[in-house]
């Protein structure tokens, strides 16, 4: 691979276009010529393009008076426990929409596009809030915990939530977001091990299925560490959350400024929801918690050591008070799941799996980018030339360097991170790059044209999809205003809205847009197929509890990588 501070292939064409070389070091070195040579053939662009992409969208369910909806998970989405497609993140009320992985992100969306038809079917006169930052709120206790049915599992997934209330305070749970989960075409593997400078075990003259598995969770780690060099990019580039509604905001010292009577906002803010006022943030203060992604091994040890470590600060909350269950325990960490970070690797998990166990045993299988605010000018939060660049940017990722991060790089990416999120489109913002700092401007210039001779190699076979999706990013680092959050600001001042109006605004014209058309007679009948098992699936895991609540979460907790975990399977 590409040493630290050499001119790769790829950066040498970069500085005979441009004249402006990208930085070196941790921070970027490019792809390796080896790497772009070795797919550079009719077959390896198809490769390169394959792989699968799937997305989860979460939408807050508000009532026609604009407030976060009392009301149950509707009984016509079937069960939040068990549908693949639709169900419920923290409260009740908001929703998440969810893709199988798909090879085409055009389908991906038409999907997503028929679960919002689907909803709105469903939902009577309620809305789906269009923006990340939630509506006009009237304090926690007004948002319900999910819930999902009378089983043991489903009371383990609402004493979580009723954990995180606890710990971190409801309001702050209801912010929104999408998700991107991305995997390469296994054909990638085999081809990228051929290439010189990469170690794998092999049998014969292939790559052994546990070489194959090392290779795998190598790469997609060293993807996580680089979305995370690189994490500051997202928000600036698709950031929709630069103001907020003053109900949001329980700090009455907060520095954040007045847009109107009833809107904060920071003047050159891309999201406030991956800023310091977000959750993410506030979860690791005073436990002491961070995960490694030196390896897929450092990374399991750091989120196990968390869920099997008592918390003086949770401990004052108590597990079990007067008889109902505040937390799963009084860990640094209940589950895994409670650990926010802007990228995870992840494994599909069997029936009551713990999700570090599944990676243990059988390796990375995607990686989720969960860093982007839903984009209120769209009416599903995301279209297809940011899933073009987000694809092309994680392919990157993976393919160039990744060394390890240490802590004086762990400490630059945390503040580059709130630094682009609080100010992101301040004029000649710097950002930490190593001991120097480097302006956002010249840093995303220099990573736009390191991906320019990925890109052209997956267009190569005379598409333009990515090409024009990073022309398109490009054109925002250059002009601050194209991003989002200018926008947002812009159509906010032009009409003179608070974030609330605005946000309202937009949610009924995607109302009105979902409501033109049912999903086609085909995805309908599918989609209410769904509905139907998942019911059927709930009843099922209900009739199949045999034990008090007590004794499932000590089953559950004592599984290991050599014990599985001791619960009924339902049928």
């Amino acid at each position: 691979m590409a040493t630290h501070g050499a001119r790769t292939h790829a950066q040498q064409a970069v500085l005979g276009r441009t004249g402006r070389l990208p930085m070196s070091g941790s921070v970027l070195s490019g792809i390796a010529s080896s790497v772009l040579a070795g797919f550079s053939d009719e077959q390896g662009r198809r490769i390169l393009g394959g792989g699968r992409v799937g997305l989860e969208k979460e939408a807050l369910r508000v009532t026609a008076a604009g407030a976060v909806a009392p009301s149950p998970h509707p009984a016509g989405l079937g069960s939040a426990l068990t549908h693949p497609c639709i169900t419920t993140d923290f409260s009740e009320a908001l929703l998440e929409l969810v893709t199988p992985a798909m090879t085409s992100g055009v389908d991906v969306l038409a999907l997503l596009d028929d679960l919002h038809r689907f909803v709105y079917r469903h939902i009577g006169d309620e809305l789906l809030w269009a923006a990340s930052m939630p509506c006009v709120l009237h304090g926690g206790a007004q948002i319900p915990l999910a819930q999902y049915g009378s089983s043991n599992a489903a009371r383990m997934k609402t004493v979580y939530r009723r954990g995180l209330g606890n710990r971190y305070g409801r309001v702050m749970q209801i912010i929104a977001g999408v998700h991107f989960n991305y995997s390469v075409d296994e054909a990638l593997w085999p081809r990228l091990a051929e290439l010189p400078g990469l170690s794998v075990v092999k049998v014969g003259d292939g790559v052994s299925a546990g070489g194959q598995q090392a290779l795998r969770s190598e790469r997609y780690m060293g993807m996580v560490r680089n979305l995370q060099r690189l994490g500051w990019l997202v928000p600036y580039l698709f950031g929709a959350s630069p103001a907020v509604c003053k109900s949001f905001v329980q700090d009455a010292a907060t520095d954040l400024e007045s847009f109107d009577a009833k809107t904060f906002y920071y003047p050159h803010a891309t999201s406030l929801r991956m800023g310091d006022i977000g959750y993410q943030n506030r979860q690791e203060e005073g436990t002491g918690m961070k995960a490694c992604y030196d390896s897929l091994d450092a990374y399991i040890k750091s989120l196990t050591w968390a869920i099997e470590t008592p918390c003086p600060q949770y401990e004052t909350i108590g597990i079990k008070v007067n008889g109902r269950y505040e937390q799963l325990n009084d860990h640094v960490l209940q589950i895994e799941n409670e650990y926010y970070s802007t990228v995870r690797p992840k494994q599909l998990t069997d029936w009551m799996e713990r999700p570090t166990l599944a990676l243990r045993r059988r390796g990375v299988r995607y990686v989720e980018l969960r860093s982007l605010d839903v984009n209120a000018f769209h009416p599903l939060g995301i279209d297809a030339t940011q899933m073009a660049f987000l694809r092309l940017l994680m392919l990157y990722c993976l393919l160039a360097d990744s060394p390890r991060i240490d802590a004086r790089e762990r400490r630059a990416i945390d503040a580059n991170q709130v630094l682009a999120a609080h100010r992101g489109r301040e004029p000649g913002l710097k950002l930490q790059v190593d001991a120097a700092g480097h302006s956002l401007r010249d840093w995303g210039l220099a990573v736009m044209d390191a991906m320019q001779p990925l890109a052209e190699l997956l267009d190569g076979a005379g598409g333009t999809a990515y090409g024009r999706s990073l022309a398109a990013q490009r054109a925002k680092v250059l002009d601050p205003e194209l991003t989002p959050s200018a926008r947002m600001l812009a159509e906010m001042r032009d009409r003179g809205e608070g974030f609330a109006e605005f946000a309202r605004r937009l949610t009924e014209q995607h109302r009105e847009t979902f409501r033109a058309g049912p999903p086609t007679p085909e995805r309908d009948a599918w989609l209410a197929d769904l509905t139907a098992t998942s019911l059927d699936r709930q009843r099922a895991i209900e009739a199949a509890d045999d034990m008090d609540f007590d004794e499932f979460l000590r089953r559950y907790f004592a599984q290991s990588e050599a014990q599985p975990v001791d619960l009924p399977t339902p049928v």
